[in-house]
């Protein structure tokens, strides 16, 4: 399977923090599907110096690009306006 990293910041408006919380919920239960088909290898949550989530960070694989893709499109962080910047790169775990 192809491994990705994913950085995203989130949007920092007024209410920014108070839709990641909204979202948050249905998030997780997203991750744990991942989880289940073996698309999810870790995750959590970019804090800021009160320790309040400002962002994501996730490794996760899939078959395909397309996949990977269809699922990002359709997490709630995205379409819940969670996540503003978002960065995406091939990565490969190291096993030792």
């Amino acid at each position: 399977m192809k491994q990705y990293v994913i950085t995203a910041h989130d949007f920092t408006d007024a209410e920014a923090l108070q839709r990641r919380i909204n979202m948050r919920p249905a998030h997780l239960e997203g991750v744990k599907i991942l989880k289940s088909n073996n698309n999810y290898v870790v995750g959590g949550a970019i804090l800021n110096d009160a320790e309040q989530m400002i962002g994501s960070v996730m490794i996760v694989q899939f078959e395909t690009d397309e996949q990977m893709q269809k699922w990002m499109n359709n997490d709630p962080y995205v379409t819940g306006k969670v996540w503003d910047k978002i960065d995406v790169k091939p990565f490969r775990q190291a096993v030792i």
